[in-house]
């Protein structure tokens, strides 16, 4: 609300090539890739990624509930050359209580959350499926244990001192620690690094699907994940079966106007929360609504000039309590623990509290050196795993890299502009979609082929509160989707409306379980439920 290896291997020839696709058609598996291909240029054989099955376990890493059960699905690092080197996505499951239909795979959004643990931890919110469904999550590349990406120890100094906000006046300084820090991240990171981004993912997606035994793929993604449901349902329009987005990314819109509209829909939020907080005596940015806002902002700017120590032998700055606030507002059930968070910084010094909102795990490693694309512990995921996936996968998704030249003539009209968007998260923002350049050019696949999806019909929920993917994102992605496209209107606030609103939680289980899909245009009312 935030990496070229391989070796191109032989090509069959072609009358072994039609012996094997006709057989694999013959037994539902696809023969050939179907997004970013070239017209009729023979197609790597992914056969031995199809056949695979999960096998499964208990999570014996992880703190978790004993009826999880973990496994494995094994992809390749490079769909283009299958044959160069492998990745292992982390899986799990609780399985079905009733009778089963199937499968039905959650994204919790991000990009970058790990779907496991958060199975894991709060699975409870899914267990209404578990009549009809093995409900799965899954790590997606370079993602919690499927092969973490990191920018290293040094990753919060290098996105400090690649801070628009103090560079300003020296673009070319800015420049430059933008392109150290994308080599850094490119180090830490490892061969996963390239072929991050959703267009893989939604691949992977697919060969999950195969190995848990699926003809058709079901499931229910979060913010994030909708762009990722929305790219498998153009990748694969004929494998979608019961799918619902809920909280809509946008499909089109550049990263500047994304990250404008973010700043905008956190700073209401944020004032949302000081109207409730300064109600409590307790409230660490006192009792006056009006004030509050110009509290926030001077708690930030004091940490940018003074950052606190950290438990893990870093520093505390500004920023990361921005983002920290950022991932809090989500939901107003998570107040009370934001009040009580900042309340521990400002009185005691204790930056763990506002640290959990953003980020866990363990202190950052080389990741993706010497795991030769197996899973790693949950001990060994590194701290910056969620802000550093994020920006891969953000970056690899877009295909816009102004030159240097234009960075440095837009910077102070950015600023400004980020700026009046928020006094609060502008600045944040605008880090965040400065960090793509130095990068590779990402993908047009979404913006240019995304569209019209000739599908199965599918479940949009759109909040109108929602302070992270604002309710006109939701119109314009269905719009864009076209006629398998259905749209739930839920009037309540927060991201996502299947965890705050009970009529929006019905109606999603009632298509996934049952196939009952609400008409086009419906709408939940607010639901008072979600109030702290």
């Amino acid at each position: 609300m935030l990496a070229r290896f391989c070796t191109r291997p032989a090509l069959r020839r072609c009358a072994f090539a039609g012996a094997v696709t006709l057989s694999l058609l013959n037994a539902g598996l696809p023969a050939t890739t179907t997004a970013d291909t070239a017209g009729d240029r023979p197609q790597p054989d992914l056969s031995r990624f199809y056949r695979q099955k999960v096998k499964w376990a208990g999570c014996d890493d992880m703190d978790a509930p004993k009826d999880l059960q973990c496994g494995k699905v094994t992809v390749p690092l490079d769909y283009a050359r299958p044959g160069a080197g492998t990745l292992d996505l982390a899986v799990a499951r609780f399985r079905a209580t009733g009778r089963s239909r199937g499968s039905v795979l959650l994204n919790f959004g991000g990009p970058g959350g790990a779907g496991v643990a958060e199975l894991g931890s709060g699975g409870k919110d899914f267990m209404g499926l578990t009549n009809g469904y093995d409900v799965v999550g899954f790590d997606p590349r370079g993602v919690g244990l499927s092969s973490p990406v990191s920018c290293g120890e040094g990753a919060d100094d290098a996105s400090d001192t690649a801070d628009p906000g103090a560079q300003t006046d020296h673009p070319a300084a800015l420049l430059r620690e933008l392109r150290k820090s994308a080599d850094v991240c490119a180090k830490y990171s490892g061969p996963v690094l390239p072929h991050i981004g959703t267009v893989n993912a939604s691949r992977d997606l697919d060969v999950i699907r195969q190995a848990l035994g699926d003809r058709k793929l079901n499931y229910l993604g979060f913010s994030y994940g909708t762009r990722l449901g929305a790219v498998y349902a153009a990748q694969f329009p004929t494998k979608v079966g019961r799918v619902v987005l809920d909280g809509v990314d946008t499909l089109t819109e550049p990263m500047t106007e994304q990250g404008i509209a973010g700043a905008q829909g956190q700073q209401t939020a944020l004032e949302d929360f000081l109207g409730w907080c300064v109600r409590d005596i307790a409230c660490p940015f006192g009792q006056d609504a009006r004030s509050a806002p110009d509290q926030v902002v001077r708690l930030v700017r004091a940490l940018d000039r003074n950052p606190v120590p950290t438990g893990y032998g870093d520093r505390f700055t500004g920023q990361d309590l921005v983002g920290g606030i950022s991932q809090a507002l989500y939901s107003r059930q998570l107040w009370p623990s934001l009040e009580r968070a900042v309340a521990s910084l400002t009185q005691d010094g204790d930056t763990r509290p506002m640290m959990a909102f953003s980020s866990g795990g363990a202190a950052p490693r080389p990741g993706g050196h010497g795991t030769g694309g197996g899973l790693v512990g949950a001990q060994d995921v590194p701290v910056d795993n969620l802000p550093a996936a994020l920006m891969a996968i953000d970056c690899a998704d877009d295909p816009d890299r102004p030159t240097a030249g234009r960075i440095t003539r837009d910077l102070p009209g950015l600023r400004a502009r980020f700026d009046e968007a928020s006094p609060v998260f502008g600045r944040y923002r605008l880090t965040e979609i400065l960090m793509c350049y130095g990068r590779p050019r990402g993908t047009h696949f979404i913006r240019d082929r995304v569209k019209n999806v000739d599908s199965a019909k599918f479940l949009l929920v759109g909040t109108r509160g929602d302070p992270a993917t604002p309710y006109r994102w939701t119109v314009e992605t269905a719009q864009r989707l076209g006629s398998s496209a259905v749209v739930l209107d839920n009037k309540g606030e927060g991201h996502t409306g299947y965890a705050s609103s009970k009529c929006v939680h019905a109606k999603v289980d009632a298509f996934l379980l049952y196939g009952s899909l609400p008409p086009n245009g419906s709408s939940c009312p607010a639901d008072n439920a979600n109030t702290p």
